[in-house]
């Protein structure tokens, strides 16, 4: 069989390593003059023959996993464990398996997406038929398995690799806690267990950060990142509009089949819309997509049945297609580290490969939100560790939301910074404080904090530069080989067209202005709010529900969006509603009929939400619907108790606690619902995020003597 040829045989100590590996490495190519890469056999060497720690950073498609297959089989012939590597993403682990598969390499996994499996790998460890296991960083943090598995792995593992090592690093582009776990595995290695750090995106500090964590006398090998394979080029285009339009015009000219980079979920599915209603074979691949259809959308990548993935940063790291022929950004990374990681996927394995940025005029306020959200705040540390002490016992995530307001996202990452930091800890039941003392490293987060601000100004750079962009994105990663590529945008004359079809700008902008994005309705109350002060638990009640709402669009969305972020903006100025927004909601409300009123009927009449922010906007928007709709304004709700308290952003408990009982129906409004009464009623307001305003207000409605609830809103959040 194919894995008992590659493996090398213990007789083979006649020949020298070198040989050895060549042997390994040709078979493993399948080509018998294969040779190896500058730097990949002294790697191998290092950790066969010296055992040694050893940092690896080289440019995507050099042959990192090459270095750790050919080692690992080595080792394996002079009677080590299997090696175990660390791997960040479900879509890396799978590409990773199915490598080692085609190479004779016993590789098996161990992550979420094969829980039913586990059980069979551990079976294989045992009998000793496993070469090398891939665990996620986040099976690190499980008791579980840190308690019943991994002493077993440490105590037999052969060579320790860990893959994209620039998330150890504080430094990284990536803040992900759960690698900081890594740094313990390493201490608790015997010295004599050889461990491989790989990255292609690491300049100099995350490279003396990995080599501290590492240990001591590390071997770095640091090679040229410069892709050869790659031409660059920079396309600044008025807005969104243009910048569609020009993906229409230009997107089969573009080489074989690629990625479509944005920045945001809402932004890569409109693409995706736009360009499959337009006739191209695209997909969507964002965080919000199934598992299983994301699985499939890559294979029809690689077989290239599409000709592009419209995709998030769910599509990065450990992609692997050759022969990927492009890749295309609407909107720019937060750094060039990232966008080089990224940029990565293309021309590993072919001579040519396009790579186009188009920037946008929202990338600055997106990069702000991204790097804001995922660094742990001290008071909200301290919050969660108040609970848990005050709990005495483990609390769920679910449980903690109603002690601690923050969202589920952040609240799960903070509570691994906490379980990293030795602070809280994983048990039966959620988490449990150990009574360590914790300090909150303000330094710390500053320090992070000002390095991405350094790398979005460098991204901007990179945008504006009159010089070599690839020089410019090596010299950022601290390459000091790096030097004009020749194949550049500023290099040679621009190798792209800028012209813009305007039948394309047309469709574009149809796609733009297309409003309307539902509204679901609340069904359940949050877990915990006897806490809170608010006496409601388990499903809303049918006579509590709203109808299915709209909102004109997205803050995030290509097309409304922006007008939207700007008359949300802090600071900006409340006045009425702008035309063109009145009229985008009356095209709403016109396919919404047209639909059916999401089964409920048509609205007889008009109620307001009032706004602490935006009465004006509000109000003529009330005023504007009911004059176009010839519907009844009956005027606004009151508020109670001084109104609704909190800020957006609190998590789903504190959001409801924060308005529960604040909207009440006057004598007034009571008065003029009394001819309505059953009948279905529009509930206008400005923008929606948690839902819990609207589904309050409209409960308050329903009890007036409402019928069916149908709330209409300028924007949804997020």
């Amino acid at each position: 069989m194919m894995q008992q040829s590659l493996r090398p045989q213990t007789h083979d100590s006649g020949r020298s390593t070198r040989e050895q590996a060549l042997a390994v490495l040709c078979k493993l190519v399948g080509s018998p003059g294969a040779q190896f890469h500058d730097g990949q056999f002294e790697a191998i060497e290092a950790l066969v023959d010296a055992g040694r720690r050893a940092l690896v950073v080289q440019r995507t498609g050099w042959g990192k996993s090459a270095v750790y297959f050919v080692a690992s089989l080595l080792l394996r012939a002079r009677g080590a464990g299997p090696t175990l590597i660390v791997s960040p993403l479900l879509a890396l682990m799978r590409d990773q398996v199915a490598a080692a598969e085609r190479a004779g390499v016993r590789a098996m996994a161990i992550n979420s997406a094969n829980t039913t499996e586990w059980d069979l790998v551990r079976e294989a460890l045992a009998a000793d038929e496993v070469d090398v296991l891939l665990v996620s960083p986040e099976r690190l943090t499980n008791p579980s398995f840190r308690e019943n598995q991994l002493p077993e792995l440490v105590r037999r593992t052969g060579l320790l690799v860990i893959d994209e090592a620039h998330c150890i690093s504080d430094w990284g582009h990536d803040f992900r806690p759960d690698y900081r776990r890594i740094a313990d595995l390493i201490a608790r290695l015997p010295e004599d267990v050889p461990v491989l750090a790989t990255t292609a995106t690491a300049n100099s500090r995350v490279v003396a950060d990995i080599e501290e964590q590492l240990g001591t006398d590390v071997f770095t090998i640091r090679g040229g990142l410069a892709r050869e394979s790659l031409r660059l080029g920079v396309l600044r285009l008025p807005d969104s509009r243009d910048r569609l339009g020009w993906l229409l015009t230009h997107l089969d000219e573009l080489p074989g089949s690629g990625i479509i980079y944005t920045l945001t979920v809402s932004a890569a599915e409109d693409t995706a819309r736009m360009l499959a209603e337009a006739g191209h074979a695209v997909l969507p691949y964002t965080g919000r997509t199934d598992p299983m259809d994301r699985e499939s959308a890559e294979q029809k990548l690689k077989e290239n049945r599409v000709k592009a993935l419209v995709a998030t940063s769910a599509l990065g790291m450990g992609f692997d297609k050759p022969d990927l022929g492009f890749v295309l950004h609407l909107g720019a990374p937060s750094s060039p580290v990232a966008y080089y990681q990224q940029v990565g996927r293309a021309g590993r394995g072919s001579a040519n490969a396009d790579v186009l940025l188009l920037p946008g005029t929202e990338d600055k306020d997106i990069w702000q939100y991204f790097a804001t959200a995922s660094m742990p705040s001290e008071q909200k540390a301290a919050a969660v560790l108040e609970a848990l002490a005050e709990a005495g016992r483990p609390v769920s995530t679910v449980a903690l939301e109603a002690r601690v307001d923050l969202r589920r996202t952040p609240l799960e990452l903070l509570l691994k910074v906490l379980a990293v930091d030795g602070a809280v800890e994983r048990a039966a039941g959620g988490w449990r404080s150990t009574g360590q003392a914790w300090v909150y490293d303000g330094e710390r987060y500053r320090r992070i904090a000002a390095a991405r601000v350094n790398e979005q100004d460098s991204m901007v750079v990179y945008e504006q530069t009159a010089g070599c962009r690839m020089e410019y994105l090596a010299a950022a990663l601290d390459d000091d080989t790096a030097a004009p590529c020749g194949r550049c945008d500023n290099c040679t004359d621009r190798w792209f067209s800028d012209a813009v079809d305007s039948s394309a700008v047309s469709k574009a902008g149809e796609t733009l202005r297309r409003a309307g994005v539902i509204v679901e309705p609340r069904l359940q109350w949050p877990s915990g709010m006897d806490r809170l002060g608010v006496p409601v638990k388990g499903k809303l009640k049918p006579e509590e529900l709203n109808g299915t709402g709209r909102a004109l669009s997205r803050l995030t969305d290509l097309g409304w969006g922006g007008a939207l972020r700007t008359l949300f903006a802090a600071g900006a100025e409340d006045a009425d509603v702008d035309p063109a927004l009145l009229q985008a909601c009356v095209g709403v409300l016109r396919d919404w009929g047209q639909s059916g009123w999401s089964g409920e009927g048509r609205p007889a009449a008009i109620v307001a939400v009032p706004s602490r922010t935006k009465p004006r906007i509000v109000r003529s928007l009330a005023e504007g619907i009911s004059s176009v709709g010839h519907l009844p304004l009956l005027g606004e709700l009151s508020l109670l108790h001084g109104g609704p308290t909190g800020q957006r952003g609190g998590n789903s408990a504190y959001r409801l606690a924060g308005v529960w009982d604040q909207f009440g129906v006057g004598a007034e409004l009571a008065q003029a619902l009394e001819p309505f009464a059953g009948q279905p009623v529009l509930l206008i307001d400005d923008l929606v995020d948690s839902r819990w305003t609207l589904t309050v207000a409209g409960r308050a409605l329903r009890q007036a003597g409402a019928g069916a609830v149908l709330p209409l809103v300028l924007a949804q959040a997020g």
